[in-house]
């Protein structure tokens, strides 16, 4: 998938889709906003300050591509820490998660519904062949940064992707490989990244 993003006269971003792009990004999006799940307003419609006093979690999500979307504030870059200093970093992660995780969620979740948004916006060219041109402002290019940066890392929890290293052994994966087309997906969307930082650079 040769898309990339190309900087736009006074800001902002454009790229280029086709139909099959435009489903996959908008398809992973979706998902994303799923696995996020709504935010506290959403539960409890009646009370317009619940999202503004609602407490966080305390605890860590069971799901892995949670956790790597909301991971511990608190974690040793040493190792493995002492009984004493991994019960220190249990609670400050704790009280650091329920002061901001909710808020996380909730910019994670606008960020996706932009990328969805903006998708269902998008009028197809006329020519008919099933492309079309995305633009977008200087914001909507941060919202769909920051949401390509969290399919990206939704995808690599699935294929246990700890880090830029591990992605060396994807582009060695045969074809009848199941995990190809999530690799091709996790590839694509990396590029898609990478060229729109570049638009937002000064």
């Amino acid at each position: 998938m040769p898309g990339h993003f190309e900087p736009l006269p006074g800001g902002g971003a454009a790229v280029a889709l086709d139909d099959v792009e435009i489903s996959i990004i908008r398809s992973l999006a979706v998902q994303l906003l799923e696995l996020i799940g709504p935010g506290p307003a959403e539960d409890a419609p009646d009370d317009p300050l619940a999202e503004l006093f609602a407490d966080g979690p305390t605890e860590p999500p069971a799901d892995p591509v949670l956790r790597r979307l909301f991971p511990d504030a608190y974690t040793d870059p040493e190792g493995t820490p002492g009984p004493k200093e991994a019960d220190e970093q249990q609670e400050h992660s704790a009280e650091f998660r329920r002061y901001t995780e909710n808020d996380l969620r909730a910019g994670k979740r606008e960020n996706a519904l932009a990328v969805v948004r903006s998708l269902d916006a998008l009028a197809l060219d006329a020519s008919g062949d099933g492309g079309a041109v995305l633009e977008l402002t200087p914001q909507d290019s941060r919202q769909w940064l920051g949401a390509l940066n969290d399919l990206r890392l939704a995808i690599g929890a699935r294929l246990d992707i700890g880090d830029e290293d591990d992605t060396d052994v994807l582009y060695r994966l045969p074809d009848d490989d199941p995990r190809k087309p999530m690799v091709m997906a996790y590839l694509w969307l990396g590029g898609l990244q990478e060229t729109l930082v570049t638009t937002l650079m000064p």
